[in-house]
């Protein structure tokens, strides 16, 4: 089964998502406590579980049109559009040597799927 061009752009904008939800998540952490009140007053807990609800849903609807060895190693994608929202958004992260050379190796490893996929 080849992969569909529309099923590689359903999941890039998966992972657009599912990196939202993850910060949604982080800035929820800062309010979380185990209790009740402290759950479903969590607003942000809230919308990072609907946005990974989202993405799940689209990840099943791309998984349709294509292999999944080519498709979900681009959910690694993620990693990569926290890393590089998270210093802006949490001025307590920050960008390094080896965190640049860790989205280096990511991009160009989900490049090299996506190549021999073709074949």
């Amino acid at each position: 089964m080849a992969t569909e061009r529309w099923a590689i752009a359903l999941i890039i904008f998966m992972t657009l998502i599912t990196s939202t939800a993850q910060i949604f998540y982080k800035l929820a952490a800062a309010d979380f406590s185990l209790s009740v009140e402290g759950i479903l007053l969590n607003w942000p807990l809230w919308v990072g579980g609907i946005l990974y609800l989202i993405s799940s849903v689209m990840m099943i609807i791309a998984f349709k049109g294509g292999d999944i060895s080519v498709l979900y190693p681009i959910i690694a994608l993620s990693y990569v559009w926290v890393s590089l929202a998270s210093p802006r958004i949490f001025p307590a992260d920050s960008m390094n040597t080896l965190k640049w050379l860790g989205i280096v190796a990511i991009v160009g490893g989900v490049s090299l799927i996506g190549i021999g996929g073709k074949k």
